[in-house]
């Protein structure tokens, strides 16, 4: 996720996380490696030093980034708790804690005074709002508001947003939004009883429900204030800034403090500067040189979206002063080969396994961009303790690969003369499914006696043709996100059979439908205990890794320039990029 390159897995045009072209993650075949490992500082250390180097208020703060902000309506937007611009204007019931690192993959309470409070069998949460939360023009935000905000994102003509709610609150398959259905009590699956209490009714057992609550369908939208599709343009502000031009859907975004906001009721957001000035649109090498130069109002500039590229990162090696300012970031993402077992010869086990044997690791990640942008993978889930990772590599083949493994392999499963196949990737440069990835895949397993021939498709061709369960080839480059940083998001969508999708965009690429796994995932879904779902998602990770259904190629590292004159950097596991709602400038 997202911010978002657009590649749904559900009707309603699902984005998915921290997107491929936003990210503008390195896909040249460079290997790179930048001198003296730079690394995101958090409140602690921009304070350290002198007491004039402390984070001040007021200035203003310059994003610059190459994808517009567009559809900027709580409904339509896809986001979950990050550090980007619309956290600045809208908050949620929870959001993340504003953390370095592992720290910030947690969540919070925001306009709630607590993350929920959970029904035995967490079916049922309730919710208490903060005293004194108020919008922009001063009046006072009510439970209704924000359910309210939740109904709108049902509506047909503001989709966009996660379909999460749809699937799992009563009901929420048939509503269609309160543009049409003009009862009393709207969603009834979202009870208010008074002013300062929501109470939600799940159809199954939600532990991660406080993980949700961060995205921004949470936000509370006064009834009586929405104008339907032109709401993007004057949204009414929860948090501390407030929209004052949107131009070009989003190119251009001027923000401006809150007045009505209150740090007493907010202890996640610093909200430093006066202005937020948001310019998109741009170039990724423009903003890359831009915030090099550091030239006027680019002192105090950032970006959220936009990586180093090869010319940048040897710059960086060179420039001890670039290199301080230099945030690396890590979100949950993997990047590995997809199997559909459904056509032949992956339907033998040992060949997906002498393929697994045969990959080299180290040659892919030269191809991602080299060790500073990528790292490898042996497990599907992200190597961070929030998504359970749990070590393990069921066909460990070391850095470069075991092609006489891969080759006696092949020799039981019958192709004692090697095989042909054909592998699918996306031709555009992008981080997932670069041409460069494919070649390195290729390149592997030609020493193992696999031909591959590379099939590049145009990207809209590409998603089209891998997420079709008629269409679906028997060998492809993948990559997956997840919404929020917990393994069910990212494994129950690839390998829980109850989500494989037969008439629109399907994400189990193996067809995997193992009733073991599916109990497994309900299992870990009752629990409100998230470090110990946590652990067992790790533990069916592991389990789901031994069938040999994928192979984990990298996980991302993202590293991105900022400005000279910007104070209090964080950044944290939660999506890997700088939190703007912290920053300072000089």
């Amino acid at each position: 996720m997202a911010e978002q390159a657009r590649s749904p897995r559900h009707p309603r045009s699902r984005r998915t996380p921290l997107l491929f072209t936003t990210r503008r993650v390195l896909a040249a075949a460079v290997g790179v490696a930048l001198a003296g490992g730079a690394v995101a500082c958090g409140p602690k250390d921009a304070a350290a030093g002198k007491a004039g180097d402390a984070p001040r208020k007021g200035g203003t703060l310059t994003v610059l980034n190459s994808e517009p902000q567009s559809d900027f309506d709580p409904a339509r937007l896809y986001t979950s708790g990050g550090g980007k611009v619309p956290t600045l204007v809208f908050r949620t019931l929870t959001t993340r804690n504003r953390a370095n690192g592992a720290a910030g993959a947690k969540a919070v309470p925001d306009l709630a005074t607590d993350t929920g409070r959970p029904s035995k069998n967490a079916t049922v949460w309730t919710y208490t709002l903060k005293d004194g939360l108020t919008f922009e023009d001063g009046s006072p935000i009510t439970s209704g508001d924000i359910k309210y905000g939740i109904e709108r994102s049902f509506a047909a003509e503001l989709s966009g947003g996660a379909p999460y709610l749809r699937d799992w609150l009563v009901g929420g398959e048939k509503y269609q939004g309160p543009y049409k259905d003009k009862s009393k009590d709207g969603l009834t699956s979202i009870e208010t009883p008074d002013d300062k209490t929501l109470v939600f009714h799940l159809k199954k057992p939600e532990g991660e429900f406080p993980l949700l609550a961060t995205q921004t369908q949470f936000a509370p939208v006064p009834r009586k204030k929405d104008t339907g599709t032109k709401y993007e343009e004057h949204p009414v502000a929860s948090g501390p800034y407030k929209v004052v031009k949107n131009t070009g859907d989003g190119e251009r975004l001027l923000l401006e403090r809150n007045t009505h906001w209150s740090p007493k009721t907010d202890k996640e957001r610093h909200a430093y500067p006066d202005i937020i000035d948001v310019k998109s649109g741009l170039d990724a090498s423009v903003i890359n040189q831009r915030l090099a130069t550091g030239s006027g109002a680019d002192a105090d500039a950032v970006t959220t979206d936009t990586n180093l590229g090869p010319a940048e990162l040897a710059q960086v090696g060179n420039d001890k002063e670039l290199q301080k300012r230099v945030g690396t970031g890590r979100f949950g993402y993997t990047n590995y080969l997809a199997f559909n077992p459904k056509v032949k010869p992956f339907d033998n086990p040992k060949v997906r396994q002498a393929i697994a044997y045969a990959v080299n690791r180290r040659s892919v990640v030269n191809a991602a961009g080299g060790s500073s942008l990528a790292e490898p993978a042996t497990t599907f889930l992200p190597n961070q303790k929030s998504f359970g990772y749990t070590p393990a590599d069921p066909f460990p083949a070391g850095a470069t690969g075991n092609p006489g493994k891969a080759r006696k392999l092949l020799k039981e499963a019958g192709h004692k003369d090697g095989l042909t196949l054909t592998l699918t990737h996306s031709t555009a440069k992008n981080f997932a499914t670069s041409p460069e990835v494919a070649t390195a895949v290729q390149e592997a397993l030609k020493k193992a006696g696999i031909t591959v021939k590379l099939a590049g498709l145009e990207d809209n061709d590409y998603k089209d043709k891998v997420h079709s369960l008629k269409d679906e080839p028997g060998l492809f480059i993948g990559g997956w996100g997840a919404d929020w940083p917990s393994g069910g998001p990212f494994l129950a969508p690839i390998f829980d059979g109850r989500q494989i999708v037969k008439d629109a965009y399907n994400f189990n690429h193996a067809q995997l439908d193992d009733p073991a796994v599916n109990h497994e995932v309900d299992a870990i879904n009752k629990l409100t205990d998230l470090d110990a779902a946590a652990r067992r998602w790790g533990a069916l990770d592991k389990k789901i890794g031994e069938q040999a259904l994928s192979v984990p190629l990298f996980h991302p590292v993202y590293k991105r320039l900022y400005g000279k004159n910007v104070k209090n950097i964080v950044i944290s596991d939660w999506d890997g990029v700088l939190d703007i709602s912290q920053v300072a400038v000089k």
